[in-house]
């Protein structure tokens, strides 16, 4: 998971909103963690379930990780006081846990759903591109 967040990274640009889901230990911290090392911002990258939300600046002139845990999030109201959209046009924005909180943020979003292969450490990797930005988008824009 940390490789193909790191392989993903590459084509994530400022004003990107990625939302991730699936279940308890699934790995969406771990991706997080590799769109972070392609990034090149400041970690660590932690699951941020208790502050809500971690900004990690950049440590090479690209845009900052702005990297959401939504769990404990009640709904929409309190996805609005974190004030998401006012830094998401300079920010790759990442929501663990925000499918059904955080799509009216943005009309262009990826979304990218994680599942884990029974018995296994496997997993298997949806992803589903929304808007314009992600139009010319194969289903895996990492396979071009």
């Amino acid at each position: 998971m940390r490789a193909y967040g790191a392989r993903l990274a590459a084509r994530l640009r400022p004003g990107d909103l990625v939302i991730l889901s699936g279940p308890l230990g699934a790995g969406k911290t771990t991706l997080v963690q590799g769109i972070a090392e392609g990034l090149k911002v400041r970690g660590p990258i932690t699951s941020p379930t208790f502050v809500i939300a971690r900004v990690h600046p950049s440590l090479h002139q690209g845009p900052p990780l702005v990297h959401v845990d939504a769990y404990r999030l009640g709904g929409g109201l309190e996805v609005d006081d974190l004030d998401l959209d006012a830094s998401l046009e300079e920010s790759v924005t990442v929501v663990e846990w925000g499918e059904g909180l955080v799509e009216g943020l943005s009309e262009d979003r990826l979304e990218i759903h994680i599942d884990r292969e029974d018995g296994d450490d496997a997993r298997v990797v949806t992803l589903r591109g929304v808007g314009a930005r992600w139009a010319d988008t194969p289903s895996d824009p990492l396979q071009d």
